[in-house]
């Protein structure tokens, strides 16, 4: 008999799609465990990326996987017309993945094998009307952590208690599970009731109820107060029933060592003493604008401490990705040279999970982005969060108050996250200058990191939860 198989539905940012394909391996990982027992498969249903920088990383992905000797097949979805009248990300992607829905049912119905059931992309809600007419049980993946789920799954009720703006409301917002929440901590979507992507966020966060399930990328330990919230239902509408969660991370992705010599910066690194450089990286969308350049590095340069930047340059026209970086062009006159004995500046792509692992560094600014996150506390970095779009406002909410894992940052959202070279200094003395806010974060983020760990061993929280699901998985079609 044929093995049955789950079904991903990933969408094609890079942070989206390697999260998803790294989690459904681990349920590859479960044969033979739990006690089903049984056998998976994963198929991929693959969409056509509607640009084409993304499209040459996603077939790279493919080429790479599909040589493992996994039990992976993918599955390339025809193409569709891209949206054009879009005003956001949010709004274009959920339009974008509800014109596959003729193409996923076909797929998944032309499959010569069972399906024991669909995993689906947050953003891809609208696949829940296919799945329901070809009877598979399906799970929601969701990228980000539980704080921000929990947001999702609160917002439909919220639509109905908070008739203003968020902005203009009095007080903060209440997500049961989290401190209450500043209105200027949440995420850029809904900061703009009128805004189609507010339309998304609230569609969504109804439509999540109706899974069998969702997945977290996070970890039991570290957010046991929201995860805690969502299963009593107290997060959800009255009446409504609480979600069945299944936290399985941090889900990285580790590429093996290469037997190259080490990478430059990693090599500058070895010369640094323990925790003494601090760490600046914005992910793979983050560039900062000329005018923000020079206050980093004036604040860098006047905090005295060692620094690895990762600067990138503006995006080429047509592009989010931003380019390599012409120091001499973006940083100030003679900066590189006063402070050649202390730092480096990188101006193009950095290897952050080695960077990350190493002994010298004793602290990350990072844009907050989950996956970076989630990196940074599987190796017991602390971190200073700089929200730049999507929901990292609340991420840094939720790193400084409810985890106590990062120093914060005065970020002027109405002046596009500006940070004033002052303030650059004060949170990298902060957290990588002895004070006692550096110093608890620290701590809090070495907890962390023993959580991490031991949530992915054998019988360790994040390990039973994807055993859950594989026997659940394995029972559909049993």
């Amino acid at each position: 008999m044929a093995i049955p198989t789950v079904v991903l539905i990933p969408v094609w940012g890079t942070g989206h799609l390697m999260s998803m394909l790294d989690a459904g391996k681990r349920l590859l990982g479960c044969r033979g465990g739990g006690g089903a027992g049984g056998r998976l498969s994963l198929t991929v249903l693959v969409m056509q990326p509607p640009r084409k920088e993304y499209a040459s990383a996603v077939a790279a992905t493919v080429r790479r996987e599909e040589a493992s000797g996994l039990d992976i097949r993918f599955h390339h979805l025809p193409a569709v017309e891209p949206p054009t009248d879009c005003v956001g990300v949010e709004e274009f992607v959920s339009r974008f993945v509800q014109l596959h829905a003729d193409h996923v049912r076909a797929a998944i119905s032309g499959l010569a094998c069972p399906v024991a059931g669909l995993v689906i992309d947050f953003f891809c809600t609208t696949l829940l009307d296919v799945s329901r007419e070809l009877a598979v049980p399906t799970y929601v993946y969701f990228t980000s952590n539980a704080a921000c789920l929990a947001l999702f799954l609160r917002l439909p009720a919220l639509e109905e208690e908070v008739t203003v703006e968020f902005e203009e409301m009095d007080g903060e917002v209440d997500i049961p599970g989290l401190p209450p929440v500043p209105p200027s901590s949440l995420p850029k979507p809904v900061m703009d009731k009128k805004n189609p992507n507010y339309t998304w966020f609230v569609y969504h966060g109804r439509r999540f109820m109706e899974a069998n399930g969702i997945i977290v990328n996070t970890v039991h330990e570290i957010e046991q107060s929201v995860l805690a919230a969502i299963a009593d239902g107290r997060v959800t509408a009255p009446g409504a029933r609480a979600p069945v969660i299944y936290p399985v991370g941090p889900v990285i992705s580790f590429t093996p060592p290469s037997d190259d010599s080490p990478h430059e910066c990693v090599r500058w690194l070895d010369a640094q003493p323990p925790a003494s450089v601090v760490f600046l990286c914005f992910g793979s969308m983050g560039s900062l604008p000329p005018p923000q350049v020079l206050e980093v590095a004036h604040g860098l340069e006047r905090s005295g401490h060692r620094f690895l930047w990762v600067l990138r340059g503006p995006p080429a026209a047509g592009s989010m990705h931003p380019t390599d970086a012409d120091l001499d062009e973006l940083l100030p006159e003679g900066f590189l040279e006063r402070t050649r004995a202390r730092g480096l500046v990188w101006p193009t792509w950095a290897p952050q999970k080695e960077i990350l692992a190493h002994a010298a560094v004793g602290g990350f600014v990072t844009h907050g982005g989950w996956n970076s996150t989630l990196e940074s506390l599987w190796f017991g970095v602390p971190m200073v969060p700089w929200p730049l779009y999507a929901e990292q406002h609340m991420n840094a909410f939720t790193l400084v108050v409810a985890m106590g894992v990062a120093v914060a940052m005065k970020v002027d959202r109405k002046r596009n996250n500006f940070v004033e070279a002052s303030e650059v200094e004060r949170a990298v003395k902060s957290l990588v200058g002895g004070s006692e806010e550096g110093r608890k974060a620290r701590e809090k983020a070495m907890e962390m990191k023993a959580a991490c760990r031991k949530a992915v061993e054998e019988g360790g929280s994040s390990d039973m939860a994807v055993h859950k699901l594989y026997d659940e998985l394995s029972t559909q079609t049993a």
